[in-house]
């Protein structure tokens, strides 16, 4: 459980990592009843009601909306026992996939995490399952863990204090994997067991991309007085997320 434990100086803000957000706003302030996720949530449903629903990056947005009004639902309901941690991960979280979405929109580059995601978004051969666990693969295998880290410089706090909290969204997100398999998979006349789909989809799996999130949270803060390193560790997972979900996005029927 979070207990924001105050580490006086040594408190994350000169990791030297490069974490494309503003850091040094104090979300905490604004959490009080469940006020800062909601902020996060009117975004993904703006961005729902914007793009078309073949897209691919709209399949992700449909998705992880729904990811995220269960963790609010869950805050509001007490689930989680320092609902400040809680609220500030969340949010933190949800702003690195809008922040790529901000990015890209305006000409940018979006990080390598996510590029899969955004230049196959329209491929008539890629199939909407695809989409979805592409844009979970880059959310949680790159961005969950550098969520992690704003979340300890914001609320001044070390990774081992936020450990409940992300076991929770982690759990959360595994009952949403499993529903999000159900709905998009194609019914069993469709779906033979020869079918690529079937072994791109044993591939790659959540709770191992969770625990990879949770390491690599852990190892950038331990870097965090190595600037250097930490960039270059954050810019090596980057690029190594983005490869997975390359290999999740391959066309698996002709256009």
């Amino acid at each position: 459980m979070a207990q924001t434990q105050q580490l006086g100086q040594d408190s994350g803000h000169d990791i030297g990592l490069d974490t494309g957000l503003d850091t040094g706003r104090d979300i905490g302030r604004d959490i009080g009843q469940f006020v800062a996720v909601d902020p996060v949530v009117d975004r993904m449903r703006t961005l729902r009601a914007t793009w078309h629903p073949a897209d691919g990056v709209a399949v992700f947005n449909r998705v992880y909306l729904t990811v995220t009004e269960e963790i609010g639902h869950a805050i509001q309901a007490g689930t989680f026992a320092d609902r400040t941690a809680a609220a500030t991960l969340d949010v933190r979280f949800a702003e690195r996939y809008l922040t790529a979405v901000d990015t890209v929109a305006t000409g940018g580059p979006a990080p390598a995490c996510w590029r899969p995601l955004f230049r196959y978004r329209r491929h008539p051969g890629v199939r909407p399952l695809q989409f979805a666990l592409a844009g979970i693969n880059a959310h949680v295998g790159h961005d969950l863990a550098l969520a992690v880290v704003d979340t300890c410089r914001v609320l001044e706090c070390a990774p081992a204090d936020l450990e409940d909290e992300f076991d929770r969204v982690g759990d959360i997100l595994l009952l949403l994997e499993e529903r999000i398999r159900e709905e998009l998979m194609p019914g069993p006349d469709l779906l033979e067991i020869a079918d690529p789909l079937t072994h791109l989809l044993g591939c790659w799996s959540l709770d191992r991309a969770r625990d990879g999130a949770w390491l690599a949270a852990r190892s950038l803060w331990q870097l965090r007085g190595l600037p250097e390193l930490a960039g270059e560790f954050t810019e090596r997972l980057d690029r190594s997320v983005g490869l997975v979900g390359r290999m999740l996005l391959t066309p698996l029927t002709r256009p």
